[in-house]
Formats: structure tokens, sequence, C-alpha cells
């Protein structure tokens, strides 16, 4: 078991972990490097397992960096929350020996695609070539892409369409929206921003996307789930100098009027190596105190 490791030092605990993890993984496995998550140049170890220590954000950034190479990551969390991160350091510990054996569970999740096309590019949204061929701007993201509205923090205006071309003329139908955003989230993601801008939680084997407003200006704009095959295709129709296009919070660039944003299944899935002691549910409750019901008062007068 070749194993690189990825690891967040700004983390308290990570520096002590790596001392007890490093000498344990030479003796029965083979260190194939450690990696800051500062680091931003693509990963190109020849690993058979990437192993992460800090959080979900960590993650997210080593998924990005493997440029949709199909190497399995093991989160272990050093952050708060924890949901792709889903080993805890003792429960690392205790599963340790499947870990290098390579008989820990491993799932495919949905990542996307999003680009960036100028303001002169008209395209055929459905050929993946051609949007390939005159995209500015291109990035992957486990989580979700997001359109936020930047300084001067005025509302903006997007036409978003989904699902493809109005038949008969190849128009892509889309609705004028005014509101300070727009989040595009994976079923991975809907736990993140997607959630605390009122989206629902997707459970991660649902095949689907989350399209969720950000404070829209209407009562009537409510988050929608579509099939994860669709593309959304989202034109910046008015916009502030600091509207932006984030993926993952982590790789961004700015937007103009005229703009489109095509976000769509990425080809290649982020292979994670699920905790075999997670439960859906049970992780929801834990990390978000998810249905738990008000607590009697307590306090004596």
């Amino acid at each position: 078991m070749r194993v690189l490791i990825v690891a967040n030092k700004s983390k308290p605990l990570v520096a002590a972990a790596l001392e007890r993890i490093v000498p344990a993984i030479a003796r029965i496995g083979q260190l194939v490097g450690i990696e800051a998550e500062t680091q931003t140049e693509a990963i190109v170890a020849d690993a058979d397992v990437i192993l992460v220590l800090g959080g979900d954000g960590t993650l997210l950034s080593a998924a990005r960096r493997l440029r949709g190479r199909q190497i399995p990551l093991l989160g272990v969390n050093f952050g708060r929350l924890g949901f792709l991160a889903s080993f805890t350091p003792k429960q690392f510990d205790q599963h340790f020996p499947d870990f290098v054996a390579g008989k820990l569970p491993i799932t495919a999740r949905l990542a996307l695609e999003t680009s960036v096309l100028p303001t002169e590019i008209h395209c055929r949204f459905g050929d993946g070539a051609d949007v390939a061929q005159r995209r500015r701007f291109v990035s992957t993201a486990l989580n979700d892409a997001v359109v936020t509205a930047g300084a001067p923090f005025h509302m903006i205006e997007l036409e978003i369409a989904a699902n493809g071309p109005k038949p008969g003329d190849g128009a892509w139908a889309g609705i004028r929206y005014f509101g300070d955003g727009v989040i595009v989230a994976t079923t991975s993601g809907s736990t993140a921003y997607n959630v605390s801008a009122g989206g629902p939680i997707i459970s991660p084997n649902v095949d689907a996307l989350c399209v969720t407003p950000i404070c829209p200006h209407s009562l009537s704009f409510r988050p929608v789930v579509i099939s994860s095959n669709s593309t959304v295709v989202i034109t910046a129709i008015r916009v502030n100098e600091g509207t932006t296009v984030f993926c993952d919070g982590q790789e961004s660039t700015n937007l103009v009027a005229g703009e489109r944003i095509v976000i769509r299944r990425s080809p290649e899935p982020v292979l994670l190596v699920e905790n075999p002691e997670s439960r859906e549910w049970h992780t929801l409750a834990a990390k978000l105190n998810w249905a738990a019901s008000p607590g009697y008062n307590t306090n004596k007068l």
C-alpha cells in the first residue's frame, strides 16, 4: 500500500498525529510523501490512497488537486464538522490495519465541472468539446459551485437554465432572478453552504444536484433538486464589480455582464474511503443537532 499524506499542519493536533502515523505506515506500507494543504499544484504522486489529515476543507483541496485522477481519499477529521473527513483520529487508529490492507469501503462521489465562457462566446451547450475549447476558466468541485454578488453588494440579476435547450430552436429557456447569488450543490455538498442558505439535506446516495438561490428577491423561488445529468447554465445579466464564481470556496474567478457559467457533472468522480462506523442519520444528528427536541430548562431560580 503506497500512501501519500496531505496534512493541514495549522490544526493543533495534526503534528502529533503525523509523529504517530508516519512510522506506522513505514512499518507495513510505503509512504510516498507528505504534502501541505497550502500546496496548489496538481498531485502527481504515484499512490494507492491519499490520507488527508485536517478537515473537510483540506479534503476538498486535495480532491481538486487530483485533477480527476482516481486515487481514493481518506479523511481524518481534525476540524469541526467532518462530513467528508468522516474518521475521528480514534476511529482511524482502530481501522488502521484495514486501511493499510485496502479493506475499507470506497464510494464514488459526484463532482462538478464549472466553466466560464466569455461574453462573445455562443456555443452549443450540449457539446462538451465545444465548451472545453472556448472557456476561459474551468474548475472542479466536490461540494458546490457558487455565484455570489460581491462588492458593492447590490442585488445581481442572473438567468438560470437547466436540463437542455428548448425543443425546436436550440435556445436555453431560463428564468430571470434577482438576489445575492445562487448555489449549485452536489449531494455531498448539500450539508455545506447549501443547507445554510435554506436548501435541503440530500443523501449522498441520491444521484442529483440542488439549485439554491441566495436571498432571492422573491418568496416563490425555492431550492430545486434536479437530475445529476442536467447541465445548468447561468448567464450574468447584471452584476457587481466583485461578483464571483467560487468552486468549493477555493478556486474562483470574477464575472462580468454577459458571461455564462456552465455547470455539469464531471466525467471523473471523487473516490472517498468511507468510515464503516458512519450512519447517515446519526451523523446528521451528531454534527448538526438534526431532529433534536427542545430541552427542558433546568436552571433554578
